[in-house]
């Protein structure tokens, strides 16, 4: 089957290639894949700014179908419409594993980095793993719960916004769309900033109901602030801008060490925090909410490309252009 992979290390190192389709093992299944996000993410693996392990087939954004499982006793999940968490396997005795954090895990592998992903037509994941998509999802909304569940993971575990809190949240990207909508659902009083160039994407989210802005946000103001731009002055601006006693929240990567007044952090006394990836604990949080009718999804996703076509997709992801572009896999 046709799979972008990740060929090997450096930059630029991702290519179509023919790789062998999966077959379920014990513990494991077979997805067919419907679509899979392009993350921004995926952008950093390609340029060696994020680990991953060549040869492997990229993307972890993934909505798909069981087709096959492994061990009869799981075959209740055949035919059902999925998205899975992203750890294909965790050591499972160290102390985060024991702490069910299986995302801070020094061994975990990841699907699309260290264990064969989405970008492509079967991927196999294990059981355990497996969330039933929402029946109030339509179409390919699905994909957006992985990177909903990373947002649940920053947000709500712990708490992070509260009712009235004034809440800044920088970049409208599919991670802004996402915190600015949760934090509305958590009660905070929402703007979403973005770049002049970001009107388009910036209208979404003021149809979803949520404020927007191109200008500079008001300094020493915000009870929470959500940088999602993974930029420096995305993240300078956000140590200006929360008030004193505040939070930031690093949700964007930026990929590279960044030059920050980290002295805000001291004299404002400010909580700086983040999530790395998911947990199954933000998993179901993310299942649950979009199951709640609360978020608007369906708008988010601006464009759908067949996986033939990659190469102009991740451009127009690097360029910020539209929210969630989603690559189809190849039916040959």
């Amino acid at each position: 089957m046709l799979a972008l992979v990740k060929s090997g290390p450096g930059p630029g190192s991702v290519s179509l290639s023919l790789v062998d389709e999966p077959i379920a093992t014990l513990g494991h299944a077979r997805v067919r894949v419907v679509a899979t996000g392009i993350c921004g993410t995926d952008l950093h693996i390609a340029k060696d700014e994020f680990p991953s392990e060549p040869l492997v087939v990229m993307g972890h954004e993934i909505q798909g179908e069981v087709e096959s499982v492994g061990d009869p006793s799981d075959a209740h999940w055949v035919g059902r419409s999925v998205v899975c968490e992203t750890y294909f396997s965790t050591c499972g005795v160290c102390e985060w594993c024991r702490d069910a954090r299986r995302n801070l895990c020094p061994q975990r592998r990841s699907i699309g980095s260290f264990e064969n992903g989405g970008f492509t037509r079967y991927v196999l994941v294990p059981i355990v793993n497996l969330h039933q998509v929402p029946e109030n999802l339509h179409g390919l909304e699905g994909v957006l719960l992985e990177p909903l569940a990373c947002v649940t993971q920053c947000l709500l575990d712990p708490p992070i916004v509260n009712p009235g809190d004034r809440v800044l949240v920088i970049g409208p990207g599919t991670m802004g769309q996402l915190c600015a909508q949760v934090a509305k659902t958590q009660g905070g009083d929402v703007l979403l900033v973005g770049l002049e160039k970001d009107v388009a994407r910036l209208a979404v989210a003021r149809a979803s109901g949520v404020a927007t802005s191109t200008s500079t946000p008001k300094l020493d103001w915000f009870d929470v602030v959500i940088e999602c731009s993974g930029s420096d002055a995305g993240f300078n601006i956000g140590l200006r801008s929360a008030r004193r006693g505040g939070a930031v929240v690093q949700v964007g990567i930026f990929g590279h060490d960044v030059t920050a007044p980290l002295d805000a952090i001291l004299f404002k006394e400010l909580r700086l925090t983040s999530g790395s990836a998911s947990t199954a604990a933000s998993w179901r949080r993310a299942v649950t909410l979009a199951g709640s009718g609360e978020l608007s999804l369906a708008p988010l996703i601006t464009s759908t490309v067949p996986l033939a076509q990659w190469k102009s997709a991740f451009d127009v992801v690097a360029a910020g252009e539209g929210i969630k572009t989603v690559m189809l896999p190849d039916e040959s």
